[in-house]
């Protein structure tokens, strides 16, 4: 079985200095009763950008198996951690938009006879408590509906979730379960003019940059998303100039890495804005 890079704090070296707070971008740690806490390692990308900011080495890198998030096995140990952390967890879940796991956790706390009491202000409707607003996954999947065919046409987005950029987004976020996935160089939606309606209606899109990123971080990230999601097929959209095609021999190789028969469609976009293939 694949496994999936996490971070873990060390408690007893930790001094709750909040340094690492601002460089995880997925908001999955917090302060609580003066101390570092990962309150929801469905969150975690494993990236470990809040290392290099934890002047106690508190924080570091382990290796967990990749299965599927399992929101009863989280709760047993959120709630070792005391009550205030539960309250984090449950609030990090609504403030992502996780409706499932967030009645699992309270259907859990409700078996295990723990009873949390919530600030219903901050807790229903509101999406400012803590974590990262600009980063967390979101779910934007909405039924359509008919236009009236009198008025000027203006197109819907066919965004379907958030982050999308392939550093940010969590390799096992919910949406990714039996998804199409679009991965696009991200200057395909500056040049070509369908974008939405021709390649993204129906996928989960992840962006990057072929020349300014880091490949072999997204080879790592791909195979771990594509190892323990159900993805159903993969498409990668660029550019037509060199570089682009930097990208193309990563997916290639981290559908191999993955184990699984994945459909793969590669496309090209000219610089003119035009679908070369």
């Amino acid at each position: 079985m694949a496994k999936r890079k996490i971070i873990t704090i060390d408690e007893e070296k930790c001094n709750g200095c909040a340094l690492c707070i601002p460089n995880c971008p997925e908001g999955a740690i917090q302060i609580i009763d003066h101390k570092a806490r990962l309150i929801n390692d469905l969150f975690c990308d494993g990236l470990g950008a809040c290392l290099g900011h934890c002047p106690q080495g508190a924080i570091s890198i382990e290796q967990r198996e990749a299965v599927a998030y399992d929101e009863k096995k989280a709760m047993a140990n959120i709630i070792k951690q005391g009550p205030n952390v539960i309250k984090a967890h449950l609030r990090h879940l609504e403030e992502h938009n996780e409706p499932v796991y967030l009645k699992q956790a309270m259907d859990f706390l409700k078996e295990k006879e723990i009873n949390i009491v919530l600030d219903e202000t901050r807790f229903h409707g509101s999406n400012t408590a803590g974590g990262c607003p600009g980063s967390r996954p979101i779910d934007l999947r909405r039924q359509q509906v008919d236009k009236d065919s009198g008025r000027s046409i203006n197109f819907d987005s066919e965004l379907s979730q958030w982050p999308v950029q392939l550093c940010l987004v969590p390799t096992q976020a919910p949406y990714f379960q039996g998804a199409h996935l679009l991965i696009a160089a991200d200057c395909v939606p500056f040049a070509y003019a369908n974008f939405h309606q021709d390649l993204l209606k129906g996928r989960m899109p992840l962006v990057g940059c072929p020349k300014l990123d880091d490949l072999p971080l997204y080879k790592d990230k791909l195979k771990q998303i594509l190892t323990g999601n159900d993805i159903k097929s993969v498409t990668y959209a660029h550019m037509e100039v060199p570089c682009c095609f930097g990208l193309l021999p990563v997916i290639e190789k981290a559908i191999v890495m993955s184990g699984k028969h994945i459909p793969f469609e590669d496309i090209t976009i000219s610089i003119k804005g035009e679908k070369v293939k």
